[in-house]
């Protein structure tokens, strides 16, 4: 399989293994698609992480197999390549990605589908298909600019260039930096915390960050609003409210 989804703590990795760079061929867009699917509808996994391995994320799609198809067969795919990343958008639990070494192109449009940013020291990240006379066509043009303003975006995508793991840190590509080594154990902190949190309420937050970035401040402010309510019927607010009341602030213990 070249991709696999563990479940350990209620963290769930979603793992690329498809050596040596992890390119993103059809049949890797599809399984994880199929997993991200898996994971967002499994009780027993409550936040997800993304991981490549030690040496690279993703170096982006196979090139060769792109090579051999024409106007017509994209036309047919290009629905199905960007479905397989906004499944992974839209796994409606915390979403991590552990990014070392390359995340490249595909790589990292779907390190751009998760909600928060681990990376290695030595990553390199970019949105090279320029140089293909291509455009990113996983989301990259959409949740980049998103992400790091469009002015950003465009130096990014016009000149094809990769930015080091610093620069990915100051311009907001990434949320953090640590050595190598450690980028999946921190990666796996960061879910495992979450993790034990309220996960409707964990959902919601997520639901609604996501989906006000997409409208007006006004449909926005009303799907908080219907939100925030809604949570007061659910024993994850009850259990909050009481552990606050009776022990102080955040020592709840949700199911």
């Amino acid at each position: 399989m070249t991709v696999t989804l563990e479940v350990a703590e209620g963290v769930g990795t979603l793992r690329l293994d498809r050596p040596p760079m992890n390119a993103l061929d059809v049949a890797t867009q599809d399984r994880i698609r199929e997993l991200a699917e898996e994971a967002a509808r499994r009780e027993d996994v409550r936040a997800v992480v993304i991981y490549g391995g030690e040496k690279v994320f993703a170096a982006g799609a196979d090139i060769k197999e792109m090579q051999r198809m024409d106007h017509s067969a994209m036309v047919l795919r290009a629905r199905g390549l960007q479905d397989s990343f906004t499944a992974v958008a839209r796994i409606p639990k915390p979403v991590v990605a552990a990014v070392t070494g390359y995340a490249l192109g595909g790589g990292c449009e779907l390190a751009l589908c998760a909600d928060y940013r681990i990376a290695a020291d030595n990553a390199k990240l970019g949105q090279p298909e320029i140089m293909l006379g291509l455009i990113p066509g996983a989301g990259g043009t959409q949740r980049l600019p998103r992400l790091v303003g469009p002015s950003k975006a465009k130096d990014l995508i016009f000149t094809g260039r990769m930015v080091k793991a610093d620069e990915a840190l100051a311009i907001g590509l990434v949320d953090r930096v640590v050595p190598a080594a450690d980028v999946y154990t921190e990666a796996h902190i960061w879910a495992a915390k979450l993790a034990q949190g309220p996960a409707i309420a964990l959902r919601a937050a997520k639901e609604s960050i996501d989906t006000g970035l997409e409208t007006d401040l006004d449909t926005g402010l009303a799907l908080e609003r219907n939100w925030f309510a809604g949570l007061f019927a659910t024993e994850d607010r009850e259990r909050g409210m009481r552990s606050f009341v009776e022990e102080g602030p955040g020592k709840a213990k949700f199911l």
